[in-house]
């Protein structure tokens, strides 16, 4: 998303004390992450991309918004953000959204590499869209690609380009931020960028096919942490009322952004306050992974909270909308520490963490890179001695 002021927002409900914590370890009373250091130890100095990474890692720039891509003719877009990759055959497929309007070029495009990551390809995969911000990857291989506008859909496109994006009207008409498929359960999770914005899941008629099924709300109290439910949304259109203000007691959130399902667990973030949520869908409840006004000993090392990955480690990998420009890592034992910081781009954010399919590479974009504006834009990968 754009990059905006929002103010924190005081710890509401029982203390996370007694109930946040994360729950990948089914450690229902753990404390939410505090900062410790990391795994791959302290960030080095910038190296020639501006970049401070922890020593034996290396970055080099994909592409660059309005220039061609290394090797192709394909121009790439505007103000990139949300990403995800693919497997194809022995090599792999980045697709990245463009946060910009129709007129703009919003959409998204994709970049292909051969086994040994050298760019092959770059083409659109979607056009005629608008703030197409974050969103996700299904396990039919295809990029859930969704408008951050009011009333904005889900498109469902193809990252090899060769089938045409079909609009997904039944997954809800909001300001979609993020999704995360669910195969064990068979959901899809949705994130909604308002500031009174709410978490949804929607069960597909045939898991697979997301032209029709059932969109829920979850509906809770003002704890951070507990067990929750889900209630039908009955417009899912949004034509008589929106869709967050149709459920009495659906939970609200501050900003959804991005979310990661694996394992059980939805991770998933909320700006206006900081925070790293976990829905955990084999119990049905929610906890805190994260939460900066709960930071002790120091200032939060993490802020301004938006996409999120997660490594073969268990590593969550946050990326800040502003803050320190940091990709965080939040490890499974409950600790938060910058693995990488860009340096000399104040006035952009980070988007679009998504790993290799093998895990070897780190993909994510500086939204507005130096200059500040959407036509700014610069994609990254990092490769280095990944946990897996």
């Amino acid at each position: 998303m754009e990059r905006r002021t929002f103010l924190r927002t005081a710890v509401v409900g029982t203390s996370a004390a007694a109930f946040g914590g994360t729950l990948w370890r089914g450690a229902a009373s753990a404390a939410p992450a505090q900062p410790a250091p990391g795994p791959y130890g302290a960030l080095q100095a910038a190296n020639g991309n501006g970049i401070q990474l922890p020593s034996g890692f290396t970055s080099r720039i994909i592409a660059r918004s309005g220039q061609t891509v290394s090797a192709t003719s394909y121009r790439w877009h505007s103000a990139p953000d949300g990403g995800a990759t693919y497997a194809d055959g022995t090599g792999w497929i980045y697709v990245s959204n463009a946060e910009v309007s129709s007129g703009s070029g919003g959409g998204a495009s994709a970049v292909r590499f051969n086994s040994s990551g050298t760019v092959t390809s770059a083409y659109r995969i979607l056009s005629g869209t608008n703030n197409n911000c974050a969103g996700g990857s299904t396990p039919w291989n295809t990029w859930l690609s969704c408008e951050e506008v009011t009333r904005g859909y889900v498109y469902e496109t193809d990252p090899w380009g060769v089938k045409a994006a079909v609009q997904r009207p039944a997954l809800g008409r909001f300001k979609h931020e993020a999704a995360a498929a669910d195969a064990d359960h068979g959901y899809i999770y949705l994130t909604e960028d308002e500031t009174d914005g709410r978490f949804y899941r929607f069960r597909p008629n045939t898991w697979g096919n997301l032209s029709s099924g059932t969109l829920q709300v979850l509906v809770a109290g003002t704890a951070t942490s507990g067990p929750v439910t889900w209630a039908n949304v009955p417009d899912p259109a949004a034509s008589s009322a929106q869709t967050r203000h149709q459920v009495s007691g659906a939970k609200v959130f501050n900003g959804g952004e991005g979310c990661f399902y694996a394992a059980g667990t939805c991770w998933f973030t909320t700006k206006g306050d900081n925070r790293v949520w976990a829905y955990n869908a084999n119990t049905s409840s929610i906890s805190l992974t994260y939460d900066a006004s709960l930071v002790t000993g120091g200032s939060a090392p993490l802020t301004g909270v938006d996409n999120v990955t997660r490594a073969g480690s268990g590593d969550l990998y946050v990326a800040e909308d502003g803050g320190n420009m940091e990709i965080c890592l939040i490890t499974p034992d409950d600790t938060v520490a910058p693995f990488l910081r860009i340096t000399g781009q104040s006035g952009s954010e980070i988007t679009g963490p998504a790993f290799s399919p093998d895990g070897k590479r780190l993909y994510f974009s500086s939204q507005r890179g130096t200059s500040g504006s959407s036509s700014g834009g610069i994609t990254y990968e990092v490769t280095g001695p990944f946990r897996s």
